[in-house]
């Protein structure tokens, strides 16, 4: 089963750690967002396969707004 990782609030695509193929682990940072001055990893919330990255550098995500997908 999929899990799809959502962003939490809104906030600038710093970095992008991972990429679409990429096997991660359980706590693997996947995206690095930037608010207010402030770096927030987004994790992986269980291991598997990157199956799609949503968010490029430089993007703006919004609350709930798809960032990955592990499968």
């Amino acid at each position: 089963m999929a899990e799809e990782i959502r962003a939490e609030m809104v906030a600038n695509v710093w970095k992008v750690v991972a990429a679409a193929g990429d096997t991660v682990s359980e706590g693997d940072t996947l995206v690095i967002l930037e608010s207010m001055k402030m770096e927030i990893p987004v994790v992986a919330e269980s291991d598997g396969v990157v199956q799609q990255l949503a968010v490029d550098e430089g993007d703006v995500v919004q609350d709930g707004d798809l960032i990955a997908v592990i499968g």
